[in-house]
């Protein structure tokens, strides 16, 4: 094992992502969630040691607008688990 130059060391590539034999659904996933959440966290809201009384209105209204796009694509697949087995009873029932 060669150590090279400790004083200068030189920096290859970082890692590489795994190959995928899909890689088409990959991007499709990716591009999904960058839609959904695009935005970084805000960590600076987020302390375990405070109280829960202590988070503010606006702390509150900045982490569910974060969440807003989880937020509605949960409240899409209600409704679709809801709609879908309704509709396919409505068709089935009253085939006139």
């Amino acid at each position: 094992m060669e150590l090279g130059n400790i004083s200068k060391p030189t920096y290859g590539p970082g890692p590489e992502a795994p190959g995928s034999s899909t890689p088409g659904l990959v991007t499709m996933a990716h591009g999904f969630l960058r839609l959904v959440q695009p935005n970084p966290l805000p960590i600076e809201l987020i302390n375990f040691r405070q109280p829960q009384s202590e988070f503010s209105q606006e702390d509150i209204q900045e982490l569910l607008l974060y969440e807003l796009g989880f937020l509605i694509c949960a409240a899409i697949g209600v409704l679709l688990i809801i709609l879908v087995p309704l509709v396919g009873c409505c068709f089935c029932c009253c085939r006139c």
